[in-house]
């Protein structure tokens, strides 16, 4: 039995922008990610509150 990934990307802002958002399968939780040559990073999305936004997948969202 393959074992599930924890991390999985959702969204892909084009080619060669390096911007891309992942989710924390276990948690529902959106993380921004970006690289740029050899350098990168990541980070929590978060609303107005302060609290990380939760993703909830649609039927016709896209597969990355």
């Amino acid at each position: 039995m393959a074992k599930e990934k924890r991390f999985e990307k959702v969204h892909s802002d084009g080619a060669m922008s390096g911007c891309e958002i992942w989710v924390d399968t276990q948690t529902g939780v959106q993380y921004f990610f970006h690289a740029s040559g050899y350098a990168g990073g990541m980070t929590v999305l978060v609303d107005a509150e302060g609290k990380p936004l939760l993703y909830r997948r649609t039927p016709d969202a896209p597969e990355y």
